[in-house]
């Protein structure tokens, strides 16, 4: 069983920029799709962004032209970054392997606030 590990994560004024990482324990090559998915307090989980192996890419109507996913199969390890960023994206960022999901990270927190 692959496991996820998120970093990145932590508090940023409205405007700025993070990059979250996520690192596995084995090759993600064998899921077709990576993703991150977030979690604001009292909100449901939504998908954020996700992306095929070869590299097609889904984004969430909030996010689009302010993040971007990437993978770097060779690594194993898949990035946000993520530009702009709103108080409205505070939340807990996940990292996912697989679609349907069968992989989920530990989580990592972003705050966005002045």
């Amino acid at each position: 069983q692959v496991e996820l590990v998120e970093s990145g994560g932590g508090l940023v004024q409205p405007g700025g920029s993070l990059r979250l990482s996520c690192a596995a324990s084995g090759s993600i090559f064998s899921f077709f799709v990576m993703g991150w998915y977030r979690q604001a307090p009292g909100k449901q989980r939504e998908l954020v962004a996700d992306i095929t192996r070869g590299g097609s890419t889904t984004y969430a109507n909030s996010v689009k032209g302010r993040f971007a996913i990437s993978r770097d199969n060779a690594k194993n390890t898949v990035y946000l970054q993520m530009n702009s960023l709103k108080p409205e994206d505070t939340a807990v960022y996940y990292c996912t392997a697989g679609e349907p999901v069968e992989v989920w990270g530990q989580g990592t927190l972003v705050t966005v606030s002045s």
